[in-house]
């Protein structure tokens, strides 16, 4: 099982080829995905301390580019799997925007 480790809280492993937004979520961690998790916000996204979340689809690349925010080193979570382990930082959280996460992403 992969670990994933989260910068201020911790680490816990996780099903190999779970998204990372579900990951995160199922272990306490308030991030964002007010769009449900289909590459339309960006408020989901983490910045990739370790590891590695394999190539950007064109989803992700498509929306992270109209927001300007393509060479940031930002990945959305709701469009990446843990297929290793990882060490991420949320860049938005229901703490630090205190705003209703949004719906819950389908797996």
């Amino acid at each position: 099982m992969p670990t994933v480790t989260v910068e201020g809280k911790g680490s816990f492993e996780v099903d190999e080829g779970k998204k990372l937004v579900l990951a995160l979520e199922d272990n306490d961690v308030d991030i964002l995905h007010r769009c449900g998790g289909n590459a339309k916000c960006t408020t989901c996204r983490c910045e990739v301390i370790e590891g590695d979340l394999g190539t950007m689809e064109e989803p992700e690349a498509a929306i992270l580019d109209k927001k300007g925010l393509k060479d940031s080193g930002a990945r959305l979570s709701c469009q990446n799997r843990v297929y290793s382990d990882l060490t991420v930082k949320p860049v938005m959280t229901v703490t630090n925007s205190d705003v209703d996460p949004g719906p819950r992403p389908e797996d």
